[in-house]
């Protein structure tokens, strides 16, 4: 297999792409439910998935010792199928990339999701192996109403503020996402002392209990705001 394409597999691994289908599927339905326009909620599932992109490569590159202790598969930068320079190159131009497709939503819908962007990023950095390890998570999907409610394809939409409720929603998510995404490595980060908020839980309610807890709180919450999108609706 010719090296650029076994590079270009490999970025697609290291990004993370379940959770960035996931996440930008998401996002764009919000904005669908919204009533936005066709052109927007593409612009929409396009920014968050370049964002998630990034995301995930960040994370690779700062756990891939970690990744190659615990010999974790599916890491390319760890197992060294992916250099670590190529993927900040990749991380670099899709930062180029995301800075105009952010403002396109118009400038204060830019301004939230750059900002849950290095929320996000930070929290690959500090806190989480914290008992603040859920604050990140809740900061920076607390701001996607805020990115939807204010966004408009070239910012001709001059938007309003999302309601308070959905925005606790979106925060309350992004914290079960967080206790999601930690279940399957919580026995490993134990042993790397990560004594991140879902371990803490965990070691006390144990880790099957905290996985049926966190399936129904997640869900708990989508309902939440399926009900909050048909009621209040996404704008105060």
């Amino acid at each position: 297999m010719p090296g650029a394409v076994r590079n270009a597999l490999a970025l697609v691994v290291a990004a993370h792409p379940r959770q960035l289908v996931l996440t930008a599927a998401a996002v764009a339905l919000a904005a669908f439910v919204a009533g936005r326009p066709v052109e927007e909620v593409a612009l929409v599932g396009l920014t968050v998935a370049i964002g998630q992109a990034v995301l995930g490569w960040h994370n690779d590159v700062v756990d891939a010792e970690a990744d190659r202790d615990a010999g974790r598969a599916g890491k390319p930068v760890a197992d060294g199928r992916l250099d670590a320079g190529t993927v900040w190159f990749a991380v670099a131009a899709a930062v180029l990339a995301l800075v105009p497709l952010s403002v396109a939503n118009g400038l204060v819908a830019a301004a939230a999701y750059v900002g849950s962007l290095v929320v996000a990023l930070l929290g690959n950095l500090v806190l989480r192996g914290s008992v603040l390890s859920w604050l990140p998570w809740a900061v920076s999907f607390g701001l996607y109403p805020v990115f939807l409610s204010y966004g408009g394809f070239g910012g001709r939409h001059e938007g309003e503020p999302p309601h308070l409720v959905v925005v606790a929603l979106a925060a309350l998510l992004g914290v079960c996402v967080h206790f999601l995404r930690a279940l399957p490595g919580l026995v490993q980060d134990n042993r790397d002392g990560r004594r991140h908020l879902p371990l803490r839980v965990a070691l006390r309610t144990g880790a099957s209990r905290l996985l049926l807890l966190s399936g129904v709180a997640t869900g708990l919450v989508v309902v939440g705001l399926l009900v909050a999108g048909a009621t209040v609706g996404l704008t105060a």
